[in-house]
């Protein structure tokens, strides 16, 4: 069968960068190792939003999933994320991905698609045709319903059928799609993992999922293997309580004026929690306005997540 189990919780690391700029593979050994220890932790995927993916030169992103791979000693699967544009360049980023060491891939849509959507069956194309070139698993990428590059929900049942599909990252964020939308593929495609991406909305997706692949998982692994436990269990009251715990967190996070502002809110969260000593990001994201530094840090600590000791 191909894939794997990805039933809990899977984070999307960052990339951390020396102050410089450079790649810093120390912190990688780091923040990877650590991910890598905590039980209910399925995987990483790198090189995503969260990881600065498309920020990264060819040869650095290679570097980056062996550094990850590494990191993790064979413990846990390291996914790639595949953002290549054309299909014919995602498929040459997959099939070196995947001679990096990469067990899978989560393909992105292209972005063209995003301004100006696509031609019917093109999604189901480019999955089929970068797991023909690449030989490398695939997980299906779903898109914010506010973007053109979202699929409907044909596409997803499409591509979902299709050979080296084994799970799906969702994160349409219109949970009048979500509630109408997961129990159809749920029964149609009953051997695919769902995963919510919902950092903002993991309290609702926790009900209905296999797992998270979240960047949030880069900062909160402990509480957010609970919150799938929770979820799994139907146990709303406790699902709530770890919902509650993190929301300072959550806004600190994911409630800013861009998501993208996320990612480096992310890198200034594992400061505070003692895996990064500093929360150096690559243009186009840029240094978060003055005095968010100290509101994350404060939202760390009334989440109670306490430093890492590695």
């Amino acid at each position: 069968m191909v894939g794997f189990d990805m039933r809990g919780l899977t984070p999307a690391p960052v990339t951390p960068f020396t102050e410089d700029g450079a790649v810093d593979y120390e912190a990688i050994q780091r923040l990877g190792s650590w991910l890598g220890s905590i039980d209910g932790v399925k995987g990483l995927v790198v090189l995503g939003h969260a990881g600065e993916g498309t920020f990264l030169t060819v040869d650095e992103q290679v570097s980056v999933i062996k550094a990850f791979v590494k990191s993790v000693g064979n413990k846990i699967p390291i996914i790639a994320g595949i953002t290549g544009e054309g299909t014919e360049v995602a498929a040459l980023e997959a099939k070196r991905a995947k001679e990096a060491g990469a067990a899978a891939g989560l393909l992105y849509p292209s972005h063209g698609w995003l301004r100006f959507g696509y031609q019917p069956g093109a999604p189901q194309d480019r999955y089929r045709r970068v797991y023909e070139v690449s030989g490398l698993p695939l997980i299906l990428f779903q898109y914010p319903d506010n973007t053109k590059a979202t699929y409907n929900l044909q596409t997803m049942l499409d591509i979902a059928a299709q050979p080296g599909c084994f799970a799906m990252k969702n994160g349409v964020r219109n949970m009048r799609r979500w509630d109408t939308e997961i129990p159809v593929i749920r029964a149609q495609r009953p051997d695919l993992q769902i995963l919510s991406c919902h950092d903002e909305y993991l309290l609702h997706t926790s009900f209905d999922v296999d797992g998270f692949l979240v960047g949030y998982g880069n900062i909160a692994p402990e509480p957010l293997i609970e919150l799938i436990k929770a979820g799994k269990a139907k146990d709303y009251k406790k699902a709530r309580a770890i919902h509650d715990q993190l929301l300072p967190v959550t806004k600190s996070v994911y409630h800013r004026g861009s998501h993208m502002e996320g990612t480096v809110a992310l890198k200034h969260a594992l400061v505070a929690r003692g895996i990064l000593t500093h929360a150096t990001v690559r243009p186009p994201l840029l240094p978060l306005e003055a005095g968010a530094e100290q509101e994350i840090h404060a939202a760390i600590n009334a989440a109670s997540l306490s430093k890492v000791i590695l």
